[in-house]
């Protein structure tokens, strides 16, 4: 199989070291996972994400004439997470009567909780996914 920019395939984490890890590809080739496109929050120690011998699924971010591979976990992830998204159904009339009976001064300050109730799942949600789903703060370790 042919490796092309922007494709999502499964690798084997063969070699980690302190700038990325090394996962060889489908076919023999091996790829470089800098250390920045390993996770969307900050990644101090590669190994605390990566082990060797783990399958991971990459994006190819590029190829370079001399056949330097470059890949990228996050990119791979965040395809897929967007993949994830389904559309939500909304009665659109039944909010719309609802919201008539009310003052501006009211719809404006429903607005506001629901905005801020939706922007603080959302943080809370981005938070989670950053941190792999669990706080390290607090941490004993």
């Amino acid at each position: 199989m042919a490796l092309k920019v922007g494709s999502i395939v499964e690798g084997t984490v063969v070699n980690i070291t302190n700038f990325g890890a090394f996962v060889e590809l489908v076919g023999g080739k091996t790829g470089l996972v800098h250390i920045s496109e390993v996770s969307n929050s900050f990644v101090k120690d590669i190994r605390d994400f990566l082990k060797e011998r783990e399958k991971v699924k990459v994006k190819v971010i590029s190829i370079e004439s001399d056949g330097k591979v470059s890949l990228s976990i996050k990119q791979a992830q965040q395809k897929q997470d967007k993949r994830s998204l389904k559309p939500i159904d909304i009665d659109w009339s039944k909010e719309r009567n609802k919201n008539l009976s009310m003052s501006f001064e009211e719809r404006l300050s429903k607005f506001m909780k629901d905005s801020d109730e939706r922007y603080q799942d959302l943080k809370r949600n981005q938070e989670g996914k950053r941190s792999g789903g669990y706080s390290r703060r607090g941490s004993a370790f």
